[in-house]
């Protein structure tokens, strides 16, 4: 079971406490400890924001379903592959099923705090980009899971198996409880989060093994759909939320440094003055 919102909020203002009190030295051990503490509060802070979400995004089971529904009937007219004939072709392979709901309770949060840690460490001028992308596509995110809407799982007159539950392994309880809200399908945090790890290894690593953490993404959007915890569209639109997050800060950086530059004082040429001519 992950961290409860309120011990995680208590644990910011532990380090906000942390990096306050100490801000005055300049010490360099010091120094360092305060930048990961500031950074920890922050991703707490989201972590705190993300889970207690879950727990006011519930709202009418009922219309929750009529969207899942919709997103349903959307999905066949637009022709995208079929969620339930995936999970169908697996079904029939229960370790590969258990595996699907292991990775989809399990990998969600510390992939996340590894790519956060080793772009701190190792790629300290791109860390910006990560960190703000990560707050402003989780921001999103939850803004839109405020209208609730069902799972695939939620239906199983469609054919849906809740595979989490089915070998025990789920963790969800009843709606409104559990590690997050049963409602808030759309958009997937789970997709946006895989997705970042896997396009900022890429871009930024120079390693040939880079490619190994696509990996990530690839099976997140296979296990989200394996074990109905996710409609297609719902990865669809963390991704394009993803790219608008990244955008949006690549955008705003990029004005505030020709601000930045515009109002910086321009160096004052001194411009010869001609000698008097002198009449004889």
């Amino acid at each position: 079971m992950w961290l409860p919102w309120p011990p995680a909020l208590a644990l910011v203002v532990v380090l906000v406490a942390f990096v306050v009190a100490s801000r005055g030295s300049a010490d360099r051990h010091l120094t360092v400890a305060r930048a990961f503490a500031g950074e920890i509060a922050l991703i707490l802070a989201l972590y705190a924001l993300w889970r207690y979400a879950g727990g006011i995004s519930v709202m009418k089971v009922d219309h929750a379903l009529d969207r899942g529904r919709a997103v349903w009937d959307l999905e066949q007219r637009l022709h995208l592959p079929s969620e339930l004939a995936l999970q169908r072709a697996v079904l029939g392979h229960p370790v590969l099923v258990q595996a699907a709901n292991r990775y989809y309770a399990v990998m969600h949060v510390p992939t996340l705090i590894a790519l956060l840690i080793w772009a701190f460490v190792w790629h300290r001028d791109r860390y910006p980009l990560v960190r703000n992308t990560l707050a402003l596509v989780t921001g999103a995110c939850l803004v839109i899971q405020l209208v609730p809407v069902a799972p695939p799982r939620m239906f199983p007159a469609l054919g849906f198996v809740d595979t989490a539950h089915l070998y025990g392994q789920s963790v969800y309880g009843a709606v409104g409880t559990g590690i997050s809200d049963q409602l808030s399908a759309m958009p997937s945090v789970h997709v946006a989060w895989a997705v970042l790890v896997g396009l900022a290894v890429v871009l930024f690593s120079t390693s040939r093994w880079r490619w190994l953490v696509v990996a990530h993404p690839v099976l997140t959007i296979l296990v989200v759909a394996i074990t109905a915890n996710h409609w297609w569209l719902d990865g669809v639109v963390a991704v394009g939320l993803l790219v608008a997050a990244a955008a949006l800060h690549v955008g705003v950086t990029r004005g505030m440094a020709r601000w930045g530059r515009s109002a910086r004082p321009q160096p004052v040429s001194e411009t010869p003055v001609p000698a008097l001519a002198t009449s004889r």
